[in-house]
C-alpha cells in the first residue's frame, strides 16, 4: 500500500504543483509529470478590454515578477500603436526591469535554492531554510535580504508601486523621474553593487563546493534567450536559439509564431512548448543559464568576466541544469552593474518621455523575465479593443526539461528515504525557479504532491502541504 508523508515547512517553490512518477519493475522511473494543477484563464478575461489597460491589468498575474509583465505588456502597446518610444521613457524601463531581476534573483538563490546548496539534501528540513541560513551565516543573510529589498525599492520609485507597477502606458511613461527620486536611485544602485560582489563570492563559494551536486542533472537540450548583436540582454534585442551543439539562429518577436509552437498534455493545466524548424521538433529551455548559453559577451565588466569564466569552466553550451543557480549570480552582478550605468545617464532626468500613437493594429513583444522568455501577443479591432491575448511565459516553456530533470533526479534517490526523495524532486524543480502563478496565472497556496504508480497503481504518496 502506498503511504502519505506529511512535511513541514512549506515546499520552496512558487505555486501550487503535484508531480506523477512511473517506475517498473526494475524500479526504473520511465516516466515523470511535474502536473501544474491549476486553471489558465487570463488571456480570456483580457478579450473585451482596452488594450492599453494591459499593463495596469496584466502584472496581477504574478507577484514575484509583476515588473516583467508590466514591461512587456507595455512595450507590446507601444507596438500595437506604432509608438517609438523616447530615450528616457526607455531607460526608466530598463532600470525598472534590472530592479526586478535584483529582487527575484535574490529571493531565489539566497532563500529558495541556497539552502539545498549550503547544506545538502539530505540535511534536517529545520535548518535547510532561510532562517538556517541566517543561523549559519547571519551576515551574509543580512546582505542578501537588504539587496533584495534594494530590488524591490528601485520597482518602488521607478514603477509607482513595489508589487504592481503603474508607470509604463502606451507610448512611454506616465511622468518624468524627478531630482530626489535619481538621486535616491542612484544611492540604492551603489548600496547593491557593494552588497552584490561580496554576496556573489559567497555564493559562487557553495557552488564550487558542491562538485558532484552541480554535475548531477546534466540535460542536454538547445537553448532561447535574447541577444543584441551576440551580446546578452534582459529588455531589448532578438531571440536566439543556440543548438546543443553550439550552433544557432536568431529571429524577431514578430515571427515567434513561426517558430514556438504550444501543446497540451494530459493531467496539467501547462501549456509545454517546442521549437519549430521545419518538420523538427526542437526541445529547449529558457531562463538564466538558456541566457548564458546564448550570449557571446556581457556589455559589464564584471559580468563579462564571470560569463567568460563560466564558458570556460562548464563549456559553451553548458547543459548542467544546476547551475542556473551560478547563471542566476552572473545575471545578478550584471543587473546592479547596468543600474548603475542606466541610472547616471543624463538623459533620465529629461521631461521627453512619451510619443505620439498610431493607429492600431496587432503587436507582439518579449523580454526577458527572471525565468526566461515572456512574449505578450495581443489581436485588436480598430478600435484597440483587444479581441485575443496570448502571454508565453518562461515556466511553460521550461515543463518538458523540468519532466525530464524530474526524472533524473528521482532515479538517483528512488531507494531513498522519502523526505530525501521528495527534496531532490523539489531540487530539481527549484533549479528553474518556476513560477506556476505565471504558468497558470492563479493565485494560491504552495503546495506539492509527488504519487509514484506501477502498473497504474499508486505505490508511494509524499506530500508537502
Amino acid at each position: 500500500m502506498g503511504r502519505t508523508l506529511a512535511i513541514n515547512p512549506v515546499t520552496r517553490i512558487e505555486g501550487h504543483a503535484r508531480v506523477n512518477l512511473e517506475i517498473d519493475d526494475a524500479k526504473t522511473i520511465t516516466g515523470s509529470c511535474f502536473q501544474v494543477m491549476d486553471f489558465r484563464g487570463f488571456e480570456t478575461f483580457l478579450q473585451g478590454m482596452q488594450v492599453e489597460m494591459m499593463p495596469a491589468i496584466t502584472p496581477r498575474i504574478c507577484g514575484t515578477c509583476p515588473q516583467t509583465h508590466h514591461l512587456v505588456a507595455a512595450r507590446a502597446v507601444d507596438k500595437v500603436y506604432q509608438a517609438a518610444i523616447p530615450r528616457p521613457a526607455w531607460l526608466q524601463r530598463a532600470i525598472l526591469n534590472a530592479g526586478g531581476i535584483i529582487h527575484s534573483h535574490a529571493i531565489h538563490f539566497f532563500m529558495l535554492a541556497g539552502p539545498d546548496l549550503l547544506f545538502g539534501l539530505d540535511s534536517d528540513p529545520a535548518q535547510r531554510n532561510i532562517v538556517g541560513i541566517a543561523q549559519a551565516h547571519p551576515d551574509k543573510a543580512k546582505m542578501a535580504i537588504r539587496l533584495r529589498a534594494i530590488g524591490h525599492k528601485i520597482c518602488e520609485e521607478v514603477g509607482g508601486r513595489g508589487t504592481h507597477p503603474v508607470t509604463q502606458i502606451a507610448g512611454g511613461a506616465a511622468a518624468p523621474l524627478e531630482a530626489d527620486k535619481i538621486a535616491t536611485l542612484k544611492q540604492y544602485a551603489q548600496e547593491a553593487l557593494a552588497l552584490c560582489k561580496e554576496l556573489y563570492e559567497f555564493a559562487t563559494s557553495i557552488l564550487e563546493g558542491n562538485t558532484d551536486l552541480v554535475q548531477s542533472l546534466p540535460l542536454e537540450t538547445a537553448y532561447l534567450g535574447t541577444v543584441k548583436g551576440g551580446v546578452f540582454d534582459l529588455y531589448d534585442g532578438d531571440l536566439r536559439l543556440t543548438g546543443a551543439d553550439g550552433t544557432f539562429f536568431e529571429f524577431s518577436e514578430d515571427a515567434w509564431t513561426d517558430h514556438i509552437v504550444e501543446g497540451v498534455t494530459d493531467g496539467s493545466y501547462g501549456k509545454p512548448t517546442v521549437f519549430k524548424t521545419g518538420s523538427e521538433s526542437i526541445a529547449y529551455r529558457v531562463g538564466p543559464l538558456a541566457r548564458m548559453n546564448c550570449a557571446e559577451s556581457i556589455d559589464t565588466p564584471l559580468a563579462n568576466g564571470e560569463l567568460a569564466k563560466f564558458k570556460h569552466n562548464y563549456g559553451s553550451p553548458c547543459h548542467q541544469t544546476v547551475l542556473y543557480n551560478q547563471a542566476r549570480l552572473i545575471e545578478l552582478l550584471y543587473s546592479v552593474e547596468k543600474l548603475n550605468e542606466l541610472i547616471n545617464d543624463p538623459e533620465l532626468a529629461s521631461d521627453n518621455i512619451r510619443a505620439r500613437l498610431g493607429t492600431p493594429r496587432n503587436a507582439a513583444a518579449h523580454v526577458e523575465a527572471p525565468r526566461g522568455v515572456l512574449i505578450h501577443d495581443y489581436q485588436v479591432d480598430e478600435n484597440a479593443i483587444v479581441t485575443k491575448a496570448n502571454l508565453l511565459v518562461a515556466t511553460q516553456q521550461n515543463l518538458g526539461a523540468i519532466n525530464e530533470t524530474i526524472k533524473m533526479s528521482a532515479q538517483k534517490f528512488i531507494d531513498q528515504k522519502d523526505e530525501l526523495l521528495l527534496n531532490a524532486v523539489e531540487f530539481a524543480i527549484r533549479c528553474y525557479d518556476p513560477c506556476l502563478s505565471c504558468a497558470t496565472h492563479r493565485i494560491g497556496q504552495m503546495k506539492m504532491q509527488v504519487t509514484i504508480t506501477h502498473n497504474g497503481s499508486a505505490i508511494r504518496h509524499l506530500r508537502r502541504s
